[in-house]
């Protein structure tokens, strides 16, 4: 019998290859899940690596070719919004693909499905509770310079108005990442704003940079920061004297003592053993998208047909972050607010 074959789209250079390892991992994991309990359609899965993390143009034509020579049958993985946006007119009504990164909203096209998390469900309640009880009314921004950090701060900036919270400045860095006097720069400004709170919009190693030029300058102990990216590869990165007053929220936590979370742990270290990489956010949407993908796929009955389709309203499926319901394509999840212990997440409050 053929082989379903999973493209997933994975960064392993540049800022987003501290989630590599892991996300790779997991993907194993979940592959071999799907095999033990039929696979999809009936047919054994196969994971290819593609590297999201290579120049544009590089990682259109490694992916252009698989897709041309049907060498895969669909797309999932953890990427940045820019791969999504560079890589949806190749993949578009030729084979299903489910984001399952946070991202900035909105995503409406066929054949498109996220499981990620959205800036209203996902930040604008979190600013509220950290208006409420650390008094954080004031806000900064750091992003990196592309769509899902601008596109998020604007949403965010026409929402937040109604708690009584502003946006007193903010700049976006280089994708690749900052100079250490571009990251000064910021620092400089970031303290003669007055801030009591730093949005952390940015991926991987550019985050892990930027928590620890704010712990050197002391901003740690007197000035909060929320980030959606912040994972437990990304705490061990920065440092743990660096990750204090840091909270982040999201649909996942290593530390989520639910059920489903517990139990995605356990298989992960017995397939693994205890020196894989820490599996943390990003690594656990690659495990949601493919388990989504299997879902999606077998309503369709065939990948051309899901490919094409516009919208999954009300499938569900049963994953480690819970119940996933689809309205439209976009999944909703129970989302939560969590603070930085260290090396791990302290979990708060269900958003």
């Amino acid at each position: 019998m053929s082989e379903f074959v999973v493209g997933a789209l994975l960064h392993f250079q540049g800022p987003g290859g501290i989630y590599g390892p892991s996300c790779q991992a997991v993907t194993e994991l979940a592959v071999a899940e799907l095999n033990a309990t039929g696979g999809i359609l009936g047919r054994p899965v196969r994971a290819e690596l593609l590297d999201a993390g290579l120049p544009g143009p590089a990682l259109r034509h490694q992916l252009g070719r698989a897709l041309d020579g049907g060498r895969i049958h669909a797309l999932t993985g953890w990427h940045t919004s820019a791969v999504r946006n560079a890589v949806v007119p190749l993949v578009q009504r030729r084979v299903p693909y489910v984001y399952p990164a946070a991202y900035e909203g909105a995503e409406t096209r066929p054949g498109l499905y996220v499981t990620g998390e959205v800036p209203s469900a996902q930040l604008f309640p979190a600013i509220a509770r950290l208006r409420t009880e650390v008094g954080a009314r004031r806000w900064y921004v750091v992003g990196d310079d592309y769509a899902w950090p601008r596109r998020t701060a604007e949403v965010l900036a026409r929402q937040v108005a109604d708690l009584g919270v502003e946006f007193v400045g903010g700049r976006f860095l280089p994708e690749q990442g900052a100079t250490p006097a571009q990251l000064a720069a910021v620092l400089d400004e970031l303290e003669r704003s007055s801030a009591h709170g730093v949005l952390v919009l940015m991926v991987g190693q550019n985050g892990v940079r930027f928590n620890r030029a704010f712990a050197r300058r002391g901003l740690h102990e007197r000035t909060v920061r929320l980030s959606t990216l912040m994972e437990e590869n990304m705490l061990m990165g920065s440092g743990g004297g660096a990750t204090t007053n840091l909270f982040s929220a999201g649909g996942w936590f290593r530390s989520l003592a639910t059920g489903e979370a517990l139990d995605l742990v356990g298989r992960y270290l017995a397939h693994h053993g205890h020196g894989a990489p820490a599996v943390g956010a990003a690594a656990e949407a690659c495990y949601e998208g493919i388990f989504a993908l299997r879902t999606i796929v077998e309503r369709a009955g065939s990948p051309s047909v899901a490919a094409t389709d516009r919208t999954v309203d009300g499938l569900e499926y049963e994953g480690p972050r819970g119940r996933m319901l689809f309205r439209g394509n976009h999944a909703e999840q129970r989302l939560y607010l969590a603070r930085a212990d260290g090396y791990d997440f302290d979990l708060l409050a269900e958003l």
